[in-house]
């Protein structure tokens, strides 16, 4: 991944990291750390389905392994008002 300096940005514009975004996501650094990442709609929106895929696969395997309790707001309620 690379990386530019936020003062880079600043004085020469966002065009400067056009180049580089074909290879990938690029780091801009402040202060020596890594402050932000910038990335095309294309990166992002396959970040975004990868995260939705992976979080309804994890719901799966909790049905499935019976990591989940069915019930009403009501039953919910009263078994926590029943702990204190």
């Amino acid at each position: 991944m690379s990386s530019f300096p936020v003062q880079e940005i600043k004085r020469r514009g966002i065009s400067v990291v056009d180049d580089e975004l074909e290879n990938g996501p690029v780091h801009l650094v402040r202060n020596n750390r890594p402050e932000y990442v910038v990335m095309t709609e294309k990166d992002y929106q396959e970040l975004m389905k990868d995260l939705s895929e992976a979080r309804l696969a994890a719901s799966e395997l909790d049905l499935q392994t019976g990591r989940v309790n069915k019930g009403t707001s009501k039953k919910l309620m009263n078994e926590l008002m029943s702990d204190k």
